[in-house]
C-alpha cells in the first residue's frame, strides 16, 4: 500500500520552480505543489560555507512514485545534488485524503 508523502525541493529561480512542478504535475507525479520563497539557504558545500537563495516547493505524493519523482527531478533540477526529500502523511482529514488517493491513484494507473 502506498503511503502519501510531502515531498521537499529547492530549486534556485523562479523559472527552474516553474519547470519542476509543472513537468511533475504533468507526469502525475505529484498532485499539487506549494511554492515557498525566496528563502535564505546556508549550507556545507565542498569544504565551505555556502549561502544562497532557493525557493521551498512542497508537494503531495505517495511512496510509490517517489522513486520516479526523484528521478525526474535529478534530471531537470539546475544542482548537482538536488535537495529531494519526502515525509510521510500520518494524519489528516479523511476527506482530503481521499482526494489524494483518488488524484494520485489516477497517476499511477497512467504509468505517472
Amino acid at each position: 500500500m502506498a503511503h502519501h508523502l510531502v515531498v521537499f525541493v529547492t530549486p534556485s529561480s523562479k523559472t527552474e520552480v516553474t519547470k519542476v512542478v509543472r513537468c511533475l504535475l504533468a507526469e502525475r507525479l505529484i498532485l499539487c505543489a506549494k511554492i515557498i520563497g525566496p528563502v535564505s539557504f546556508i549550507f556545507w558545500w565542498k569544504d565551505k560555507i555556502e549561502k544562497v537563495a532557493e525557493f521551498l516547493v512542497l508537494m503531495k505524493s505517495n511512496s510509490e512514485l517517489f522513486d520516479k519523482l526523484t528521478k525526474r527531478v535529478k534530471a531537470i533540477h539546475g544542482y548537482e545534488v538536488p535537495e529531494i526529500f519526502a515525509l510521510p502523511i500520518h494524519m489528516s482529514s479523511p476527506s482530503y485524503l481521499n482526494w489524494l488517493e483518488d488524484n494520485l491513484r489516477l497517476g499511477s494507473k497512467n504509468g505517472g
